[in-house]
């Protein structure tokens, strides 16, 4: 199924755009009634792919009956020629090789479905597809951040970003086009809110229901940019380390969770074991929308060991500026990147049991926000295929010689 082009087919289900308040601004996030999972057309497949790519973040209404393997199977017809596993590869290899990601929470292929990941906190119930008695005592927690939240003002309903990221093993595979997370439980909201600080000197602060998931658009941090920068990032690539969160493994976070401090904590390469050069991965700054065309800046900068630096057309002849200090990498990005992470460009949609939220990891940036343990048990399900296609620029990257 190609994303380059948008279905000319009705759509059975109905979608409206979320609502915003007058304070708001982002600009995307969007509902679908009236679609049943379990039973799909190839159709409404590909409308719900145009509507993701569109739209940006999607929940789709009404899934409490979906069968984990039926959420697998909707991955894997987004994008059938991508090859079917999970981006980040099988548990095992996940487990071995995910760094940063396997230590920070517990994961879990639900039986049967293996690539559908078991994640969220607390007691998971008698049987849960298969999966007994289970309680998730690794979840979230916010040692990742160099700056602790301290005990006492998390179990008050203070809390902070995990990490923003997209979903993309950088490494071997490329970004999957979407994610799709369904909610099976989550704390309710009559639990009482949480409090998300940014805790990084600004004052900055929003409320959420808790057990939810944030985002923000790299479409609206190309938007915010300068032309010059913008020409800048248009001309310019990424490299990314091999095995990227095996080798930040050791590192801290940033108090409102984008992008890491510079501690001196990387792994060196040759801790990193047996590697294919060929793998690793060399991006554009910015990826293109293939549906509507919009530029997203789209640098995952936690991963990030090498920047090369264009400025214009008229550089395609010269050698780029190369950045491959990693303190001078977080200083480059930092005021790019933190320009949106504002509450105003910040969308945290509320999801009920059964809802499931999807998201075009192309243009989007999302965290988790954890929650007291004493608000209750969160029981999701993720699944995500690594892509057919990966990310293009509006510029090739050159051949590496």
């Amino acid at each position: 199924m190609s994303p380059h082009a948008i279905t000319q087919l009705e759509p059975t289900f109905t979608l409206t755009q979320l609502k915003k308040s007058s304070e708001d601004k982002h600009d995307f996030g969007a509902v679908v009634k009236g679609l049943d999972l379990n039973n799909v057309s190839d159709a409404d497949v590909k409308a719900l792919a145009d509507a993701i790519w569109t739209h940006k973040v999607v929940v789709v209404k009404g899934q409490k009956n979906l069968a984990p393997i039926k959420q697998w199977e909707l991955v894997t017809r987004f994008d059938p020629e991508a090859p079917q596993v999970h981006s980040h590869g099988d548990i095992k290899s996940f487990n071995k090789k995910g760094g940063v990601l396997s230590a920070a929470r517990e994961v879990i292929g639900i039986p049967g479905a293996e690539n559908v990941r078991l994640i969220g906190k607390g007691y998971q119930g008698a049987d849960h597809y298969g999966i007994k008695d289970k309680t998730l005592h690794k979840a979230l927690s916010h040692d990742f951040h160099a700056k602790e939240l301290p005990e006492a003002e998390f179990t008050a309903g203070f809390t902070r970003f995990q990490r923003w990221h997209i979903d993309a093993p950088l490494y071997g595979r490329d970004p999957a086009w979407f994610t799709t997370l369904r909610c099976c439980r989550r704390p309710l909201a009559n639990r009482g809110p949480v409090t998300i600080r940014w805790d990084d000197g600004t004052g900055l602060e929003m409320t959420s229901e808790p057990g939810l998931t944030a985002f923000f658009s790299n479409v609206q941090t190309y938007a915010l940019m300068t032309p010059e920068e913008q020409k800048m990032a248009d001309h310019s690539w990424v490299e990314y380390a091999p095995h990227p969160y095996m080798w930040i493994a050791d590192c801290h976070g940033r108090p409102n969770g984008l992008g890491l401090e510079t501690e001196g904590r990387e792994k060196p390469i040759e801790a990193l074991g047996d590697f294919d050069p060929a793998a690793v991965k060399r991006y554009p700054m910015v990826w293109m929308n293939p549906v509507t065309g919009e530029k997203a800046f789209q640098v995952h900068g936690i991963c990030a060991r090498k920047l090369f630096i264009r400025s214009s057309p008229d550089d395609l002849e010269k050698e780029p500026r190369i950045i491959d200090d990693v303190a001078e990498i977080r200083a480059f990005l930092k005021p790019l990147q933190e320009r949106v992470l504002r509450p105003e460009y910040i969308l945290l949609p509320s999801l009920e049991e059964g809802d499931i939220v999807m998201w075009a990891n192309y243009q989007m940036f999302h965290t988790a926000v954890d929650y007291p343990n004493s608000f209750g048990p969160r029981t999701m399900h993720q699944a995500n295929i690594g892509a057919s296609v990966g990310p293009q620029g509006p510029v090739p990257i050159p051949a590496m010689t």
